[in-house]
């Protein structure tokens, strides 16, 4: 069995919520010690449902380690460094003001530890607005994600925190490009990632599209939907009540549509190309509704599939892995926490059902303080002394409990 690829590091984790945990969520599943450090109240996320730990903090704080400090505390940031010292990492999602405040900007750190890779998830990089405050949806609103989805007209965020995962997705690509460079020096060993510079390389094709067309067209429009653009491309109907997506993108998908439902447009040369299909787009659209419409979920996909034409069906949370695609080796994980199992998806990776990883079950807050404090050379004595002022914690029986279900809820 071989080592994981970041067997070895120690990743410190200042975060709450989701960009930086999930950036070193990621650093976990790749080998990575990571020490999660929280303040006394926790990270937010350990009292979302019902005043318990939530999904977010199940599906991404298994695999590390739980230090509870108080950096409001100078004794408490004192040994927040000793453990910085002993890092090749910190990833935090701290506030520019509440960094300075606290002590633990990037000078701060390099002061202890100049080979430290610090990395920094923002609202915004360097410029103007450096120091204001923004968060997922605030991200997707500055980026043109917003104004596209729209709930009874009015702009909405999306469902899923996508900017705060991609966020920290660029944050794990910034961490091991510098891990890559291990002569850099200390100026080189940073890295900042804003919300709001993610959001914008992540809109790039559309925001490109918008200004091909105006230099195209003399004034701005910008790409269609998909869905839109393409009549046959999006979720139906079928006829037990089961939502079928369909990728009909081309002139060869149609033919094999057509063909694998029987349907006489397969020699319509009027309906042979996209061009053709967009023009009529509406009746296209009424002849797949109605094509899908006339079999049972089963029957369409099994004539699709065999036809080659790629589709799936629309699921419910509850349903999703329930697919044996879901269970095949590395790409579920069994974590326990407090007497319930849960099945979590896996980083993808090539060959992680055999990457020597042993998962942490998700840690109690400060459950493992006094052992990390410890290993960074801090004697027991002080460490009891740091517990006594409050600068440290250790777990507390019951602490983020789960409300009791009442009965009738």
């Amino acid at each position: 069995m071989h080592l994981p690829p970041l067997a070895g590091r120690r990743v410190i984790e200042l975060g709450t919520m989701l960009a930086a945990p999930f950036a070193s969520h990621i650093l976990s599943q790749l080998g990575a010690e990571v020490i999660k450090v929280e303040p006394p109240n926790g990270d937010p996320t350990r009292s979302l449902v019902r005043g318990g730990p939530s999904g977010t903090f199940i599906a991404y704080s298994h695999g590390k380690k739980s230090v509870c400090i108080d950096l409001s505390k100078p004794e408490g940031t004192a040994a927040f460094l000793k453990l910085v010292a002993s890092a090749d990492a910190l990833v935090h999602n701290l506030a520019p003001k509440a960094a300075r405040k606290l002590g633990v900007t990037r000078e701060d750190c390099a002061a202890v530890n100049p080979n430290l890779i610090y990395c920094h998830i923002r609202g915004y990089a360097a410029g103007p607005q450096a120091d204001d405050l923004a968060s997922n949806p605030v991200a997707e609103a500055a980026t043109g994600v917003m104004e596209a989805n729209r709930v009874n007209g009015r702009p909405s965020r999306l469902g899923p925190s996508y900017h705060d995962q991609f966020a920290g997705a660029y944050a794990v690509i910034g961490i091991l490009a510098s891990m890559l460079q291990p002569k850099a020096g200390p100026g080189e060993r940073q890295v900042e990632i804003g919300l709001y510079e993610t959001g914008l390389h992540v809109a790039s094709r559309d925001l490109v599209g918008v200004q091909l067309k105006t230099q195209l067209l003399g004034r701005p429009e910008r790409e269609p939907h998909g869905e839109f653009s393409m009549p046959g491309y999006g979720a139906y109907l079928t006829a037990d009540q089961r939502w079928i997506y369909l990728l009909i993108l081309n002139d060869g998908h149609w033919l094999k549509f057509c063909e694998a439902l029987k349907l006489p447009q397969a020699q319509d040369a009027s309906l042979a190309t996209l061009r053709q299909r967009k023009k009529v787009r509406e009746e296209v659209e009424d002849i797949v509704k109605a094509a899908v419409a006339a079999h049972d979920f089963v029957d369409v996909e099994t004539r699709l599939k065999a036809a080659g034409v790629g589709c799936t069906e629309v699921l419910p949370l509850e349903r999703v892995l329930e697919a044996p695609q879901a269970h095949q080796p590395g790409k579920l994980r069994t974590v326990s926490l407090r007497g319930m199992d849960f099945e979590v998806p896996e980083f993808p990776r090539l060959g992680a059902s055999d990457d020597g990883i042993q998962t942490l079950p998700p840690a109690e807050l400060g459950e493992h303080t006094l052992a990390v404090l410890q290993s960074v050379g801090i004697p027991l004595q002080e460490c009891e002394a740091l517990l006594a002022s409050g600068a440290v914690a250790t777990t507390t029986p019951d602490s983020f409990a789960w409300a009791a279900v009442r009965p009738g809820t």
